[in-house]
Formats: C-alpha cells, structure tokens, sequence
C-alpha cells in the first residue's frame, strides 16, 4: 500500500510517495494555478494519477495539506491565504476528481506531524512547528496528536497581533483577513521584503535581502534584525502559552542560518520566566515536511 501526499503551497504544489515503512519512492513539484480554483482541482488530482503511474497504477490514500483549514461548521475552506480556496468545498471536490476519499489539513499541522513523528521534534512530547514562507501558520502536536481544537484553529498564530509592538509598528499592515497588525504581516516572506521596501525604498526578494546581508548591506542586515525580533516575540508569545518542548521552524525563511542563534535571546528577554531553554530547530524534513506530514494522515493500514 502507497501513501501520497500533497503539499499546496502558494507558488508550487508537490506530491510525494511513501511506503509502508514512510521511505519516499517517488516526488514530483508542478506550479499552483493561482486565482484557479478548478484549476488547483485539476492540477492536484493529475499530480496524483502521474505517482500513481509510476507505481503500475495502484491505487493510493490521498493527503493534502493546504494554507487553511476546512471549517467543521460548514465544510468549507477558511483562513486561507490562498484566497481562492476560500469558501470552496475543496476536500469534496478533490474526491469528487479522484473517486475516493481524502484527507485535507492545514499545512502547518502536517509539518508538526511529520517533524514529531522522525524529524527535529522526534520525542517531544509538545511540538510546536512554525511555517515562515509566502504566509505564517503553525501547528501542535501533543505526544503524536495534532491539537486542532474545537474551531479547528489551533495553531493559527499568524493572525494574532504582534506581541508588544513599537510605536513605529502599529496599527500595522493591512492582511488580508480584514484586520491590521498580524504575525503574518510581519514574518512572512512577502512581509520582510515589504518591510525592507518600507524602510530603504528598494524592492528586493527576501532571498536578495538576505545574500546582500551577508556581504555587508547593513539596510539589509537591519531588516533582517528586524524580522528577527519580531519573530521572537510571536515565539515567546506561544511559549508563555503552551510552553512546548521544542519549536520548529519550516518554509523558506527557516533557512537563515543566523535566526537560530538570534532568536534564543529574544525569545529569553520576553517570555514570562526566569530562564528559557527550549530548544528551535529547523525542520529535519525541510521543505518535505509539509508533503510527509500530508502523506501520514492515512495510517499504513488503512484504505480510502
């Protein structure tokens, strides 16, 4: 029996093949279609049938991750920052196009999946796992199960205000949930780069930010410090909170090297406690945490 899972982020979906065992046999990455609801459908369900092909067409349980949650109250997408996921039925609809059941969960929960299950939170018993790329989501798992909760909107720390904001820092940007002043508004990928764009007038990827940081652009350098200290006070938010064993980061922006030196002392100098000591780590998985993580909401014994 084959596990596939999909991860559709906002610039690319993938899909991944796991064993039994949870080894990878086959990946594939194709673009989203963004604004293209059908289109997202369509896109997911052929990704499907070509791993599926590869595997003489046996026929596989389907996972998906998305940038949102299907709400329990109406079995429709909400929080996305894929908007045009947004009031769809997509679970049905996507078994509609595969004529079989799927499972659909909100990215970041399939990210703390797979990193509590064999990655950097393996044996923690609170996993707290942050997603920082073209939006900011998270998810908990609590000794191997996520925490959804009641509204299934555990995890949705990007759309709490930023904690203890400067002056210069309020009300803050406009997101697209109708409020101002998110988390995710300040440490996503597209929030660095606007903030960079704010301060110095230039418009750079945060990618560009961060190499001419490195080679000495001390703008860049401050908007990097910036994004740094906000984040650690969203992080220290979350430990005065849950307190969890481990933090884990994931997206494209975990890849900065120097956060995990910068963010400890941060994360120290506002949380309500003598002493901080949790670890955060980047995701063992990387960019395939979101994809496994998917993949693992079938267990190895059951059928679709």
């Amino acid at each position: 029996m084959i596990r596939i899972g999909i991860d559709l982020g906002g610039t690319k979906t993938e899909g991944i093949v796991l064993d039994q065992d949870g080894n990878q046999r086959a990946r594939r990455r194709v673009p989203t279609p963004r604004e293209d609801y059908a289109g997202t459908v369509r896109t997911i369900a052929d990704l499907v049938r070509r791993l599926e092909e590869e595997f003489g067409g046996e026929r596989a349980t389907v996972g998906v991750g998305i940038p949102g949650i299907v709400s329990p109250a109406t079995g429709l997408v909400k929080n996305a920052n894929s908007t045009w996921l947004i009031g769809k039925p997509f679970d049905r609809d996507l078994a509609d196009a595969l004529g079989r059941p799927v499972r659909v969960e909100n990215d970041a929960n399939c990210l703390a999946v797979s990193e509590a299950a064999d990655g950097a939170g393996a044996g923690c018993g609170v996993v707290f796992a942050a997603i920082l790329g073209t939006g900011c989501g998270a998810g908990i798992v609590v000794h191997g199960r996520v925490l959804s909760g009641r509204n299934a909107v555990g995890g949705e720390w990007g759309h709490n205000p930023l904690p203890w904001p400067t002056d210069e820092e309020r009300p803050g940007p406009a997101c697209y949930c109708g409020k101002h002043g998110c988390l995710e508004c300040f440490v996503s990928g597209p929030a660095v780069s606007a903030d960079h764009q704010r301060v110095t007038g230039a418009t750079l990827p945060v990618e560009e930010i961060a190499s001419r940081a490195r080679t000495g652009d001390a703008a860049c350098r401050a908007t990097l410090d910036r994004f740094a200290d906000r984040l650690g006070r969203g992080l220290a938010s979350i430990v005065n909170v849950i307190d969890p064993d481990v933090i884990v980061l994931g997206g494209g922006l975990s890849n900065l090297e120097f956060l995990y030196d910068a963010l400890p002392p941060i994360v120290e100098r506002w949380a309500f406690s003598d002493r901080i000591d949790t670890p955060i780590r980047r995701a063992a998985h990387g960019d395939s945490s979101g994809v496994r993580g998917a993949a693992w909401l079938w267990r190895p014994d059951e059928r679709p």
